[in-house]
């Protein structure tokens, strides 16, 4: 499994991929008029994984990496490739 930050139209998702080309959002920001928005997956409702007003978008990516969100889909031990992917077509 690999983890791995997207670009997207307006931010980035980090997103957990298989070696068969499958792909899970598993968190994300958004630049946003108020500043960014950055969120990472969860199971079930809780609101200190969501977060509005970032200033950078290192402060957001560190949020949301903060939390292993890859730890859901049993991921241990991964590190986030530094190499974000371009968005898809």
């Amino acid at each position: 499994m690999n983890v791995y930050w997207r670009t997207v139209r307006r931010g980035q998702n980090l997103v957990i991929g298989d070696d068969e080309g499958q792909e899970e959002i598993i968190g994300g920001y958004r630049e946003s008029k108020r500043g960014i928005d950055a969120y990472a997956k969860t199971t079930g409702y809780d609101p200190d994984r969501s977060k509005k007003g970032f200033e950078t978008l290192e402060d957001a990516k560190a949020f949301v990496e903060a939390f292993s969100p890859w730890d859901l889909f049993g991921a241990r031990g991964v590190t986030v490739d530094p190499e974000v992917k371009p968005i898809l077509e």
